[in-house]
C-alpha cells in the first residue's frame, strides 16, 4: 500500500478533478505490475497496473497468473462509466483473486459500490489498509466530495517582524523570501487547480499567477473585483490562463475570462467557494493580501496554511494575517523558514 501511495503522488497536478491513485499487482509474493493515474481522462491506475502485469506474465512464459494475484490500490476501484470504463469490470474480467483497498471512495457514484461488485463476483476484498495515509493523500478529493467545496490552502510570506509587504513597494526586491522559496511557490501552483488574490494585490503587485519559475500547468486564476474597476491590461487578464472574476455586477463570459456575480454583503468567501465547487475546482491557493486571507481565516474556511518567514526586517508595512493551527511540518530553505499548519 505504501508503494501505491508513492505511485499515486506522481499524478499530482495532472489528474484533478480525479483522485490520486496508484495500484500494484502481486503474484507469489512478487510485484508483477504497477501503475498510477497519469492524466485526467486517461487510463486509471488499476488499468495501467493490470496491463503491465499482463506484459510481465507474457515475458516470463506464464510463470505467473492474474487469477492468483492480489491487486493493491489506495482508493476503491470505480464502478461507474466516466471518462473511462469501470475498473471493477476489468478486475472481474481477469479473475484477480483478491483486492486490497486503502479507503472507500467518497464519490456518490462509487462509495462502496465498487467493493460490493467485486465481492458479488467472488473476489475477496480487504479494506482500510493505511486508511488515514490514503485519505491524506487525497485530501483535496475528500474535501471536495464531503464538504462540497475546494480544499483551501492559505499561503503567504512574511518578514521576521510580521509584515507581508513593505510600506513603500517600489524600492528593492518585491519578494520577502529567497529565490528557492519562490520556485517552491510556483511548484505549489502547478499542483493545485486554482489560485486567488484580492483586488488590492492585483493592482499593487500586478501578479500573473503563473508557474513561470516551474515546469507545469498554470492554475485557474481567481480575483475579487467587486465594482469591476480592475484595468484589463493587468497581467491577471492575459492569455496565459483562464481567469474568474468575482463581482457584484454581472455574470458573463468573455473569452478566457468568466465574471461571476455574488452578494459581497453575505458571507462572500463561502459564496465564492460554492461557485468554485459548481465549476468542479477541487483545490485553491489563497495568496493574498491580508484582507482576503483574513476573511477566509475568520470564517474558518481553510484547511492548510503554508507560511514562509524570510530573513528580512521591514519595520513597517502590511501586517501578516492572524491564524492558529496545528503545526504539521517545519523546514528551512536557505535562510527562509517554512511552516505548514492544519486547521484545528
Amino acid at each position: 500500500m505504501d508503494r501505491c501511495l508513492e505511485l499515486a503522488l506522481n499524478g499530482l497536478g495532472h489528474v484533478a478533478p480525479n483522485p490520486l491513485v496508484g495500484a500494484v499487482v502481486v503474484c507469489d509474493d512478487k510485484i508483477i505490475g504497477e501503475g498510477f493515474h497519469q492524466q485526467f481522462g486517461q487510463a486509471h491506475a488499476e488499468v495501467n497496473a493490470i496491463n503491465n502485469a499482463k506484459k510481465f506474465i507474457e515475458e516470463n512464459k506464464d510463470a505467473y497468473a492474474l487469477e492468483r494475484s492480489v491487486l493493491y490500490v489506495n482508493l476503491e476501484p470505480c464502478s461507474h462509466h466516466g471518462k473511462t470504463p469501470p475498473c471493477v469490470d476489468l478486475i472481474i474480467q481477469h479473475k484477480i483473486s483478491k483486492v486490497v483497498i486503502g479507503t472507500i471512495d467518497p464519490f456518490a457514484k462509487v462509495n462502496g459500490e465498487g467493493v460490493m461488485k467485486l465481492e458479488t463476483a467472488g473476489i475477496k476484498v480487504v479494506q482500510g489498509i493505511r486508511e488515514e495515509a490514503c485519505k491524506e493523500l487525497n485530501k483535496r478529493f475528500f474535501t471536495f466530495h464531503l464538504k462540497k467545496r475546494p480544499y483551501i490552502i492559505i499561503k503567504y510570506a512574511q518578514s521576521k517582524d510580521g509584515f507581508i509587504a513593505a510600506e513603500e513597494r517600489n524600492t528593492g526586491s518585491p519578494y520577502i523570501s529567497n529565490e528557492y522559496s519562490l520556485k517552491v511557490f510556483h511548484k505549489w501552483r502547478s499542483e493545485e487547480q486554482a489560485i486567488m488574490v484580492g483586488t488590492n494585490t492585483a493592482v499593487t503587485d500586478n501578479p500573473s499567477l503563473t508557474v513561470r519559475h516551474w515546469k507545469g500547468k498554470n492554475p485557474i486564476r481567481v480575483v475579487t473585483d467587486r465594482a469591476l474597476k480592475l484595468d484589463k491590461n493587468l497581467s491577471i487578464f492575459n492569455q496565459e490562463a483562464p481567469t474568474l472574476v468575482f463581482n457584484e455586477i454581472k455574470n458573463e463570459s468573455s473569452g478566457h475570462v468568466d465574471y461571476i456575480k455574488i452578494d459581497f454583503s453575505k458571507d462572500a468567501p463561502q459564496q465564492m467557494m460554492n461557485e468554485l465547487y459548481k465549476k468542479n475546482i477541487q483545490s485553491i491557493i489563497i495568496e493574498g493580501g491580508t484582507k482576503l486571507l483574513q476573511s477566509f481565516i475568520d470564517k474558518g474556511l481553510w484547511d492548510e496554511a503554508r507560511i514562509f518567514t524570510g530573513n528580512k526586517w521591514l519595520g513597517d508595512g502590511v501586517k501578516a494575517p492572524v491564524l492558529e493551527g496545528k503545526i504539521i511540518s517545519k523546514e528551512t530553505i536557505l535562510d527562509d523558514e517554512l511552516i505548514v499548519l492544519k486547521r484545528i
